[in-house]
Protein backbone atom coordinates (compact mmCIF):
# COMPACT_ATOMS: atom_id res chain seq x y z
CA UNK A 1 0.00 0.00 0.00
CA UNK A 2 1.57 3.54 -0.76
CA UNK A 3 2.12 5.85 1.72
CA UNK A 4 -0.93 8.10 0.44
CA UNK A 5 -3.32 5.41 0.22
CA UNK A 6 -6.96 6.75 1.72
CA UNK A 7 -4.86 10.26 3.67
CA UNK A 8 -6.68 13.21 3.95
CA UNK A 9 -5.29 15.91 3.14
CA UNK A 10 -6.21 20.22 2.13
CA UNK A 11 -5.05 22.35 -0.98
CA UNK A 12 -6.36 25.36 -0.27
CA UNK A 13 -7.14 28.14 -3.14
CA UNK A 14 -7.31 24.61 -5.14
CA UNK A 15 -8.53 26.43 -8.52
CA UNK A 16 -5.24 28.47 -9.01
CA UNK A 17 -2.45 27.74 -11.44
CA UNK A 18 -0.18 25.80 -9.35
CA UNK A 19 -3.23 24.17 -6.53
CA UNK A 20 -4.89 22.89 -9.55
CA UNK A 21 -1.50 20.60 -10.13
CA UNK A 22 -0.77 19.65 -6.78
CA UNK A 23 -4.89 18.27 -6.93
CA UNK A 24 -4.25 16.76 -10.24
CA UNK A 25 -1.29 15.18 -8.67
CA UNK A 26 -2.06 14.32 -5.09
CA UNK A 27 -5.57 12.29 -6.88
CA UNK A 28 -2.84 10.63 -8.87
CA UNK A 29 -1.05 9.15 -5.68
CA UNK A 30 -4.69 8.21 -4.27
CA UNK A 31 -4.78 11.14 -1.65
CA UNK A 32 -8.97 12.15 -0.45
CA UNK A 33 -8.65 15.93 -1.19
CA UNK A 34 -10.56 18.54 0.44
CA UNK A 35 -10.03 21.57 -1.66
CA UNK A 36 -11.40 25.15 -0.84
CA UNK A 37 -12.57 27.35 -3.72
CA UNK A 38 -13.97 30.71 -3.23
CA UNK A 39 -17.17 29.59 -5.24
CA UNK A 40 -17.58 25.51 -5.55
CA UNK A 41 -21.03 26.49 -7.60
CA UNK A 42 -18.76 28.86 -10.25
CA UNK A 43 -18.47 26.17 -12.72
CA UNK A 44 -16.12 27.54 -14.71
CA UNK A 45 -13.44 28.30 -12.22
CA UNK A 46 -13.92 24.62 -11.15
CA UNK A 47 -14.80 22.35 -14.20
CA UNK A 48 -10.98 21.87 -14.29
CA UNK A 49 -10.80 20.00 -10.99
CA UNK A 50 -13.93 18.56 -10.88
CA UNK A 51 -13.09 16.52 -14.23
CA UNK A 52 -9.84 15.25 -12.78
CA UNK A 53 -8.93 11.54 -12.54
CA UNK A 54 -9.91 10.31 -9.68
CA UNK A 55 -12.18 13.51 -8.71
CA UNK A 56 -15.41 11.64 -8.46
CA UNK A 57 -14.68 9.78 -5.84
CA UNK A 58 -11.42 11.63 -3.92
CA UNK A 59 -12.06 15.50 -4.59
CA UNK A 60 -14.44 17.41 -1.97
CA UNK A 61 -14.92 21.08 -2.97
CA UNK A 62 -15.56 23.10 0.07
CA UNK A 63 -15.95 26.93 -0.07
CA UNK A 64 -13.69 29.03 2.57
CA UNK A 65 -13.01 32.70 2.64
CA UNK A 66 -8.95 33.70 3.55
CA UNK A 67 -10.36 36.81 5.34
CA UNK A 68 -13.15 35.07 7.37
CA UNK A 69 -11.45 33.53 10.88
CA UNK A 70 -12.53 30.10 11.58
CA UNK A 71 -13.37 29.87 8.04
CA UNK A 72 -10.87 26.53 7.62
CA UNK A 73 -11.53 24.89 10.68
CA UNK A 74 -13.88 21.99 9.67
CA UNK A 75 -12.00 21.73 6.50
CA UNK A 76 -8.74 21.12 7.57
CA UNK A 77 -10.11 18.60 10.79
CA UNK A 78 -9.28 15.45 9.83
CA UNK A 79 -6.79 16.22 7.22
CA UNK A 80 -3.27 14.79 7.77
CA UNK A 81 -1.59 17.20 5.77
CA UNK A 82 -2.30 20.92 4.87
CA UNK A 83 -0.98 22.50 1.46
CA UNK A 84 -1.44 26.64 1.36
CA UNK A 85 -1.61 27.80 -2.17
CA UNK A 86 -4.69 30.55 -1.73
CA UNK A 87 -3.16 34.08 -2.28
CA UNK A 88 -3.75 36.43 -4.74
CA UNK A 89 -1.30 36.72 -7.57
CA UNK A 90 -1.11 39.98 -9.22
CA UNK A 91 1.12 42.99 -11.12
CA UNK A 92 -1.19 46.45 -11.20
CA UNK A 93 -3.24 46.55 -8.27
CA UNK A 94 -4.77 50.35 -6.77
CA UNK A 95 -5.03 49.40 -3.14
CA UNK A 96 -1.87 47.13 -2.25
CA UNK A 97 -3.47 46.39 1.46
CA UNK A 98 -6.80 45.40 0.11
CA UNK A 99 -5.68 43.22 -2.75
CA UNK A 100 -2.71 41.69 -2.11
CA UNK A 101 -1.30 42.17 1.73
CA UNK A 102 -4.75 41.46 3.71
CA UNK A 103 -5.76 38.28 1.67
CA UNK A 104 -1.96 36.89 1.60
CA UNK A 105 -1.34 37.71 5.83
CA UNK A 106 -4.55 37.37 7.37
CA UNK A 107 -5.21 34.18 5.07
CA UNK A 108 -2.00 32.67 5.86
CA UNK A 109 -2.64 33.33 9.24
CA UNK A 110 -6.60 32.01 9.71
CA UNK A 111 -5.05 28.56 7.64
CA UNK A 112 -3.09 28.42 10.16
CA UNK A 113 -5.01 28.98 13.15
CA UNK A 114 -7.44 26.75 12.08
CA UNK A 115 -4.13 24.10 11.90
CA UNK A 116 -3.48 24.96 15.15
CA UNK A 117 -6.80 23.92 16.42
CA UNK A 118 -7.13 20.61 14.50
CA UNK A 119 -5.18 17.33 16.53
CA UNK A 120 -4.60 15.86 13.04
CA UNK A 121 -3.14 18.15 11.13
CA UNK A 122 1.07 16.59 10.92
CA UNK A 123 2.24 19.06 8.50
CA UNK A 124 1.49 22.28 6.65
CA UNK A 125 3.18 23.23 3.17
CA UNK A 126 2.89 26.70 2.38
CA UNK A 127 3.75 28.02 -1.30
CA UNK A 128 5.34 31.35 -0.93
CA UNK A 129 7.41 32.62 -3.68
CA UNK A 130 10.96 34.05 -4.88
CA UNK A 131 9.38 37.66 -4.44
CA UNK A 132 9.85 36.33 -0.32
CA UNK A 133 13.78 35.35 -1.52
CA UNK A 134 15.29 38.01 -4.08
CA UNK A 135 14.62 41.43 -2.74
CA UNK A 136 17.31 41.60 0.01
CA UNK A 137 19.15 45.07 -0.88
CA UNK A 138 22.16 42.65 -1.83
CA UNK A 139 23.33 43.50 -5.29
CA UNK A 140 22.80 40.85 -8.17
CA UNK A 141 25.01 39.85 -10.97
CA UNK A 142 26.02 36.41 -12.78
CA UNK A 143 28.52 35.53 -10.04
CA UNK A 144 25.91 35.57 -7.25
CA UNK A 145 24.12 32.57 -6.01
CA UNK A 146 20.88 32.88 -4.33
CA UNK A 147 19.99 30.42 -1.83
CA UNK A 148 17.28 29.55 0.66
CA UNK A 149 19.09 31.99 3.26
CA UNK A 150 18.14 34.97 2.11
CA UNK A 151 14.92 36.91 2.65
CA UNK A 152 13.39 40.00 0.81
CA UNK A 153 13.25 43.13 3.05
CA UNK A 154 9.43 44.19 3.50
CA UNK A 155 11.49 48.37 3.02
CA UNK A 156 12.85 47.40 -0.25
CA UNK A 157 9.63 46.03 -1.84
CA UNK A 158 7.76 49.13 -0.54
CA UNK A 159 10.53 51.36 -2.02
CA UNK A 160 10.29 49.34 -5.35
CA UNK A 161 6.68 49.55 -5.57
CA UNK A 162 6.86 45.71 -5.07
CA UNK A 163 3.78 44.96 -3.91
CA UNK A 164 3.20 40.71 -4.65
CA UNK A 165 7.08 40.73 -3.01
CA UNK A 166 5.76 42.75 0.16
CA UNK A 167 2.48 40.78 0.71
CA UNK A 168 4.59 37.11 0.20
CA UNK A 169 7.72 38.18 2.47
CA UNK A 170 5.34 39.36 5.11
CA UNK A 171 3.24 36.74 4.87
CA UNK A 172 6.21 33.86 5.14
CA UNK A 173 7.89 36.24 7.71
CA UNK A 174 3.79 36.08 10.06
CA UNK A 175 3.50 32.52 8.89
CA UNK A 176 7.19 31.28 10.40
CA UNK A 177 6.17 33.18 13.67
CA UNK A 178 3.19 31.89 14.43
CA UNK A 179 4.26 27.93 13.35
CA UNK A 180 7.38 28.59 15.84
CA UNK A 181 5.16 29.86 18.89
CA UNK A 182 2.35 27.35 17.43
CA UNK A 183 5.08 24.23 16.93
CA UNK A 184 3.54 23.74 13.88
CA UNK A 185 5.42 21.39 11.46
CA UNK A 186 5.58 23.74 8.34
CA UNK A 187 8.09 23.09 4.83
CA UNK A 188 7.51 26.23 2.87
CA UNK A 189 7.75 26.52 -1.06
CA UNK A 190 9.51 29.24 -2.81
CA UNK A 191 8.98 28.54 -6.50
CA UNK A 192 9.91 31.73 -9.00
CA UNK A 193 7.92 32.16 -12.45
CA UNK A 194 5.96 29.47 -13.50
CA UNK A 195 5.48 27.94 -16.82
CA UNK A 196 3.79 24.75 -18.10
CA UNK A 197 0.35 23.14 -19.17
CA UNK A 198 -2.71 25.36 -17.82
CA UNK A 199 -5.22 22.98 -15.74
CA UNK A 200 -7.90 26.43 -15.61
CA UNK A 201 -9.34 27.85 -18.22
CA UNK A 202 -7.65 31.33 -17.84
CA UNK A 203 -4.39 32.77 -18.65
CA UNK A 204 -2.82 33.72 -15.52
CA UNK A 205 -0.34 36.52 -14.11
CA UNK A 206 2.82 33.74 -14.75
CA UNK A 207 2.30 32.92 -17.47
CA UNK A 208 0.88 36.12 -19.03
CA UNK A 209 4.63 37.55 -20.15
CA UNK A 210 4.38 34.88 -22.72
CA UNK A 211 1.77 35.05 -24.09
CA UNK A 212 2.14 39.26 -24.40
CA UNK A 213 5.55 38.06 -26.65
CA UNK A 214 3.42 35.95 -28.65
CA UNK A 215 1.14 39.04 -29.26
CA UNK A 216 4.16 40.74 -30.53
CA UNK A 217 4.66 42.95 -27.54
CA UNK A 218 8.38 44.15 -27.00
CA UNK A 219 10.00 42.00 -23.98
CA UNK A 220 10.42 43.19 -20.14
CA UNK A 221 14.11 44.46 -19.47
CA UNK A 222 14.04 42.26 -16.43
CA UNK A 223 15.69 38.77 -15.83
CA UNK A 224 13.89 36.03 -14.09
CA UNK A 225 13.98 32.64 -12.92
CA UNK A 226 12.06 30.02 -14.11
CA UNK A 227 10.23 26.44 -13.50
CA UNK A 228 7.73 23.77 -14.56
CA UNK A 229 4.32 23.78 -12.86
CA UNK A 230 4.30 20.20 -12.57
CA UNK A 231 7.99 20.21 -10.43
CA UNK A 232 6.44 22.57 -8.32
CA UNK A 233 3.57 20.07 -7.52
CA UNK A 234 5.69 17.88 -7.38
CA UNK A 235 7.93 19.83 -4.72
CA UNK A 236 4.95 20.52 -2.56
CA UNK A 237 3.89 16.79 -2.32
CA UNK A 238 7.59 15.55 -1.65
CA UNK A 239 7.94 18.30 0.61
CA UNK A 240 5.18 16.73 2.56
CA UNK A 241 5.46 13.41 2.26
CA UNK A 242 9.16 13.40 3.06
CA UNK A 243 9.63 13.11 7.02
CA UNK A 244 13.04 15.37 7.06
CA UNK A 245 12.01 18.05 4.52
CA UNK A 246 12.33 21.01 6.62
CA UNK A 247 12.54 24.77 6.07
CA UNK A 248 12.39 26.52 2.62
CA UNK A 249 12.99 25.61 -0.25
CA UNK A 250 13.54 27.45 -3.74
CA UNK A 251 12.51 26.26 -6.94
CA UNK A 252 14.73 27.77 -9.83
CA UNK A 253 15.45 25.71 -13.24
CA UNK A 254 16.97 28.32 -14.78
CA UNK A 255 17.15 32.40 -14.42
CA UNK A 256 17.10 34.31 -17.47
CA UNK A 257 17.00 37.80 -19.39
CA UNK A 258 13.21 38.08 -21.10
CA UNK A 259 15.34 38.16 -24.17
CA UNK A 260 16.34 34.71 -24.08
CA UNK A 261 12.45 33.77 -23.47
CA UNK A 262 12.20 36.01 -26.41
CA UNK A 263 15.07 33.93 -28.72
CA UNK A 264 13.75 30.35 -27.39
CA UNK A 265 10.08 31.28 -28.56
CA UNK A 266 11.37 32.24 -32.05
CA UNK A 267 13.00 29.19 -32.35
CA UNK A 268 10.56 27.06 -31.44
CA UNK A 269 7.91 28.84 -33.53
CA UNK A 270 9.70 30.49 -36.47
CA UNK A 271 5.95 31.52 -38.03
CA UNK A 272 5.66 33.89 -35.07
CA UNK A 273 6.38 37.54 -34.60
CA UNK A 274 8.45 37.79 -31.67
CA UNK A 275 9.70 40.95 -31.12
CA UNK A 276 13.46 41.16 -30.88
CA UNK A 277 12.74 44.60 -29.20
CA UNK A 278 13.04 45.59 -25.71
CA UNK A 279 10.71 48.17 -23.66
CA UNK A 280 13.45 50.73 -22.47
CA UNK A 281 16.61 51.39 -24.24
CA UNK A 282 18.49 50.85 -20.51
CA UNK A 283 21.48 48.01 -20.17
CA UNK A 284 19.88 44.53 -19.66
CA UNK A 285 19.63 43.61 -15.98
CA UNK A 286 21.62 40.76 -15.13
CA UNK A 287 20.96 37.29 -14.72
CA UNK A 288 22.11 35.51 -10.92
CA UNK A 289 21.93 32.08 -9.95
CA UNK A 290 19.85 30.03 -7.49
CA UNK A 291 21.77 27.37 -5.71
CA UNK A 292 19.45 23.75 -6.30
CA UNK A 293 21.74 22.00 -3.83
CA UNK A 294 18.91 22.07 -1.20
CA UNK A 295 15.76 21.24 -3.15
CA UNK A 296 17.95 18.06 -4.47
CA UNK A 297 17.18 16.33 -1.59
CA UNK A 298 13.41 16.17 -2.87
CA UNK A 299 13.94 14.37 -5.76
CA UNK A 300 13.41 17.30 -8.18
CA UNK A 301 14.72 16.58 -11.56
CA UNK A 302 13.81 20.18 -13.58
CA UNK A 303 12.17 19.95 -16.49
CA UNK A 304 14.23 22.80 -19.06
CA UNK A 305 13.37 25.88 -19.38
CA UNK A 306 12.70 25.30 -23.39
CA UNK A 307 10.09 22.27 -22.38
CA UNK A 308 8.20 24.70 -20.11
CA UNK A 309 8.01 27.24 -22.77
CA UNK A 310 6.53 24.58 -25.27
CA UNK A 311 4.04 23.28 -23.32
CA UNK A 312 2.74 26.72 -22.10
CA UNK A 313 2.37 27.23 -26.05
CA UNK A 314 0.75 23.96 -26.61
CA UNK A 315 -1.67 24.59 -23.87
CA UNK A 316 -2.14 28.45 -25.12
CA UNK A 317 -3.29 26.72 -28.59
CA UNK A 318 -5.46 23.89 -26.75
CA UNK A 319 -7.59 26.16 -24.60
CA UNK A 320 -7.78 28.41 -27.93
CA UNK A 321 -6.19 31.88 -26.45
CA UNK A 322 -3.98 31.38 -28.99
CA UNK A 323 -4.45 30.69 -32.86
CA UNK A 324 -1.91 29.78 -35.33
Amino acid sequence: MSISAGKLVCVTGASGYIASWIVKSLLQRGYTVRATVRDPSNSKKVEHLVKLDGAKERLHLFKADLLEEGSFDSVVDGCDGVFHTASPVRGAVKDPQVELIDPAVKGTLNVLKSCAKSPTVKRVVLTSSVAAVIFSGRPLSPEVVVDETWFSDPDICRELKRWYSLSKTLAEDAAWKFVKENKIDMVVINPCMVAGPLLPPEVNYSVEPILNLINGFPFPNFSMGWVNVKDVAKAHIQAYEIASASGRYCLIERVVHYSEIARILGDLYPTLQISNKCEDDGPYTPTYQYSQEKVKSLGIEFTPLEISIKETVESFREKKIVKF
